[in-house]
């Protein structure tokens, strides 16, 4: 009898934790086909021209899933931890803006077919696998999430493989190591104001 009841809870824990990873997957997948979609209409067919208005927009869509705070960590590391409040603000508002920018200097790529692979659920974080195919070119895209409270947060991308934080953190490290922080905040100073 005890056998059977153990049985039996374990049998309805699992399918619920089972039925609740698909129903967190399948949430997963709707929110990016969903942010995908509307990125599609604005973007329109190749030639389209887009008003200020419409930029600004795409710009919201396609970055106001990111968590800048994360992916500031990542690329900065120790150095995180080690730099005081305001410069760590000052640095998280620069990154984000550099990212926001730099997200429609092509719109050719949010013009991709994009098929959905492979997505992960580890308690509150994410990761999904997809393809992107655009003009016969198939490139693998995958997003790193974390949900907190009802919201998925994006906290890395990476494209063929090269995650997007790691890129940063090469790139930003370099800086720190040959001239320091201060360098790396002048330098994204500079490249926020172009």
């Amino acid at each position: 009898m005890i056998r059977s009841t153990l049985l039996t809870l374990l049998f309805v824990f699992t399918t619920n934790t089972a039925f609740s990873q698909n129903v967190t997957a399948a949430e997963v997948r709707s929110l990016l086909e969903g942010r995908d979609n509307e990125i599609k209409a604005l973007v329109g067919p190749e030639g389209t021209q887009h008003t200020d208005v419409q930029r600004e927009k795409l710009k919201n869509i396609i970055n106001d899933i990111i968590d800048y705070d994360a992916m500031a960590q990542i690329a900065l590391q120790s150095t995180y931890e080690a730099i005081t409040p305001e410069q760590r603000k000052e640095f998280v508002e620069l990154f984000s803006n550099i990212i926001r920018e730099h997200s429609l200097t092509n719109l050719d790529i949010y013009r991709a077919s994009v098929t959905y692979g492979n997505i992960t659920i580890d308690g509150n974080t994410s990761v999904v696998q997809t393809t992107a195919v655009l003009k016969n070119v198939r490139t693998p895209v995958s997003y790193n999430l974390e949900k907190r409270g009802s919201m998925w947060h994006m906290t890395d991308m990476a494209i063929d493989n090269v995650s997007t934080a790691e890129s940063y953190r090469r790139s930003f490290q370099s800086i720190i190591r040959r001239r320091g922080f201060d360098a790396l905040l002048d330098n994204l100073r500079r490249r926020s104001e172009a």
